[in-house]
């Protein structure tokens, strides 16, 4: 894991939520929020991902700053669904896989760092916006992009970066995402949705600008 910092793919806690939609206003995708590779992402989808992360940091003793912190989060909670599809088709180009020791490994490492489970899945939803039963899906896209680094010989740096966001988005560009217009435009190019920029492949800013989905 001592690689981990150069691409890790970070969701910050920053990235803000927004009210849950009840409803799609994509005529051609009616109840999707996507579709990404032609894979459907529900609304509903994106409705459960919030509740999970608002379940969880109403449990938490930090809970009214968690959710300060996390002001509009369906948009971002899309975002990352999206992500995970991109990170998905740039490993399977590269022929990048993960195994389950690699992710138990990656996790049992995390978890000896941060102290203990509990305070991991804590770390996660503080830093993240992760919802503690989503956290083994976090760290096996973590570790798929470690590797896909590894594999592309990616270095710390300006030229590093650039070749991973070359990779990513000739990813995103393959898998034709389609967003509903409730949660903004898609940008292949910039791996972004509406204002919502790419924590994930940049350093996490906590300045970052807040975004509210259907606006």
């Amino acid at each position: 894991m001592h690689r981990r910092r150069r691409t890790a793919l970070v969701v910050s806690a920053i990235i803000a939520a927004a009210p849950l939609l009840a409803a799609c206003g994509n005529e051609a995708h009616p109840g999707a929020a996507a579709v990404v590779g032609g894979q459907r992402i529900e609304v509903s989808t994106v409705q459960a991902e919030v509740k999970d992360v608002r379940d969880a940091q109403q449990a938490s003793p930090q809970a009214a700053q968690l959710i300060k912190d996390t002001g509009q989060l369906g948009r971002a909670k899309l975002y990352d669904l999206i992500v995970d599809r991109i990170v998905e088709k740039a490993a399977a180009d590269a022929g990048v896989k993960v195994t389950r020791k690699e992710i138990q490994d990656a996790r049992a490492a995390l978890t000896e760092q941060s102290g203990g489970q509990e305070q991991l899945a804590a770390m996660y939803l503080q830093q993240r916006g992760v919802a503690p039963g989503r956290l083994d899906e976090v760290v096996r896209r973590d570790v798929l992009v470690n590797k896909l680094a590894t594999a592309l010989g990616v270095t710390n740096g300006p030229e590093g970066q650039e070749r991973m966001n070359e990779v990513f988005t000739a990813a995103a560009k393959s898998l034709k995402i389609d967003v509903n217009p409730r949660y903004g435009a898609w940008d292949d190019t910039k791996l972004e949705l509406g204002a919502y920029k790419a924590p994930w492949i940049t350093q996490v800013s906590k300045d970052a600008e807040a975004v509210e989905a259907g606006a």
